[in-house]
C-alpha cells in the first residue's frame, strides 16, 4: 500500500535544511532516539546525497521510511520509529 504525505501526521518535525552530509541523517536519529516507538519523524533536507542516506538507514535501523518525497531543491522524509 502506497502512503501519502499528505496523509501522514508527524509527532516531531526536523528542519535539517541547509545542513550538509552526514548532519541531516544525525540529526534525525538523535531525534528518534528520544521519541516513542510507534511515532513519526517528519525531515526536511536540502542536501542531495539525503535520498540515499536515508533508505538506507531504514534498511540498517530498522526504522520505517514511510515516504519520501522532493519538492524542489528540497526532500521530505516521514520515518516511524520502531521498538529498536
Amino acid at each position: 500500500m502506497v502512503v501519502k504525505s499528505c496523509d501522514i501526521a508527524a509527532d516531531q518535525v526536523l528542519d535539517a535544511r541547509g545542513l550538509s552530509c552526514p548532519m541531516p541523517l544525525l540529526k534525525a536519529k538523535l531525534a528518534l532516539n528520544a521519541m516513542q516507538a510507534g511515532q513519526i519523524l517528519h525531515v526536511s533536507a536540502t542536501d542531495a546525497g539525503s535520498v540515499r542516506d536515508f533508505q538506507r538507514f531504514a534498511e540498517l535501523s530498522g526504522h520505517a521510511l514511510l515516504a519520501s518525497e522532493t519538492a524542489g531543491t528540497e526532500f521530505h522524509y516521514w520515518l516511524r520509529k520502531t521498538e529498536c
